[in-house]
């Protein structure tokens, strides 16, 4: 079964093959969570795809958050994107050094802000390097690019809308955790409770992976949906930690032709702190 809407998506050869093309653009989102104990930018400056430019989430953010790598204003998003060297006409190729992890927030990041011709790639930098394909120390030289932010509020959920779903249930919340977490078994690696939101599913992201961390064809992406009680017919805004995971479950709907998945910027770093979200145990 063929995916959807495959455009999200290059594999490793077709970004060989085009590196050297002006309009590409190679780009890292490396992304390490705090337990990691690693930096993207570190990883990228010692290996990189070659001409790849460094995408920092941390960095790429709303200013005076108390929540990690929160969604800036257009303005300051286009101004990033200016400064990296990323431009309305680029075809943009994100990768990371998991296979797939970070590397969608940046696909859909950029799609937030209107930029439509934006892929993954599949399997990231361990396929890439598998391969034998060439990677590189030097970070990219300074370009500037012509980038023009319009936010597409339908891709983001923000906590009051959230919270208003738990009466509306209009839409159907799905969690990127590992189910451990998810059920609040398993430590929470955000400070604040254990649990999920009440009646949010789950599909944790690496679900939607095969062993080389590409992503699984489009039956088995449907079929782990169905199998969680998701139904592909009726709006879904996807959830996770702190809104990194979830881009990868708004990656695999959008392969199967649902375009208009949103993601809950704040996730569980910002539900399971606060005293006024309820939260659901087992």
């Amino acid at each position: 079964m063929p995916y959807a809407k495959p455009d999200a998506l290059v594999s490793t050869e077709w970004l060989h093959d085009h590196l050297d093309a002006p309009d590409v653009l190679a780009v890292d989102a490396t992304y390490f969570l705090p337990t990691m104990k690693k930096k993207g930018r570190a990883e990228y400056e010692a290996k990189h795809i070659p001409g790849a430019l460094f995408f920092d989430i941390d960095d790429i953010a709303a200013e005076g958050r108390d929540l990690p790598h929160m969604l800036p204003t257009p303005e300051i998003f286009a101004a990033k994107m200016r400064a990296l060297g990323i431009g309305n006409g680029n075809r943009v190729v994100v990768y990371d050094q998991h296979g797939l992890m970070s590397a969608a927030r940046a696909w859909w990041m950029l799609r937030v802000f209107g930029h439509k011709d934006v892929a993954v790639l599949d399997g990231g930098l361990p396929k890439w390097v598998a391969e034998g394909r060439p990677v590189d120390d030097h970070p990219a030289p300074p370009r500037e690019g012509h980038f023009t932010a319009r936010l597409n509020p339908d891709l983001v959920r923000q906590l009051d809308q959230v919270r208003g779903n738990l009466d509306s249930k209009a839409e159907q919340i799905v969690d990127a955790r590992a189910a451990g977490r998810w059920r609040g078994v398993e430590p929470e690696i955000w400070p604040g409770r254990p649990g999920r939101i009440p009646g949010s599913l789950n599909v944790p992201f690496t679900d939607l992976l095969g062993a080389d961390k590409t992503v699984k064809p489009a039956d088995q992406i449907e079929a782990r949906f169905a199998e969680a009680g998701v139904d592909l017919n009726k709006p879904i805004t996807a959830s996770c930690g702190s809104g990194v995971t979830a881009c990868v479950l708004a990656l695999g709907l959008y392969l199967v032709g649902r375009d208009d998945v949103a993601v809950y910027d704040g996730s569980w770093a910002e539900w399971g702190k606060r005293d006024d979200t309820p939260v659901e145990l087992g």
